[in-house]
């Protein structure tokens, strides 16, 4: 088992960037092919970035790429989401997750999730 906590959303105007971590406890997360969703107020789940658990390799959506960076700090049981540039359509809670076995955007491939926390950019 693995648990995750993301922390770091908030309130922010288009433009602003903010950071979300993801700390992780009960397991080390180099276990674990790590992935950010968000979901916005209506809309079904989405896929945003996901970073590999060994070589560190990342994938973002086309929605986000060149704005958000993902990464990983094992040491610390962290994984980074670093989003710049943020646009209102960027508002939604997100979320942290943990694959074991399969590296993906699909969320069904992700064993452990976090509770979310919110981001809100107004315009």
């Amino acid at each position: 088992q693995v648990q995750l906590v993301e922390s770091g959303g908030g309130l922010v105007q288009a433009g602003d960037s903010l950071r979300l971590s993801c700390a992780a406890s009960g397991r080390s997360i180099s276990n674990f092919h790590m992935g950010w969703f968000r979901q916005a107020p209506g809309k079904e789940r989405e896929f945003v970035a996901r970073v590999t658990k060994s070589s560190g390799d990342t994938y973002y959506a086309t929605s986000v790429k060149g704005r958000f960076a993902v990464s990983r700090d094992n040491a610390k049981n962290t994984v980074y989401l670093q989003m710049n540039s943020l646009k209102p359509d960027d508002t939604a809670v997100y979320y942290c997750a943990a694959a074991s076995l399969v590296v993906s955007r699909n969320s069904r491939a992700y064993d452990y999730w976090g509770q979310g926390t919110q981001d809100t950019v107004s315009s």
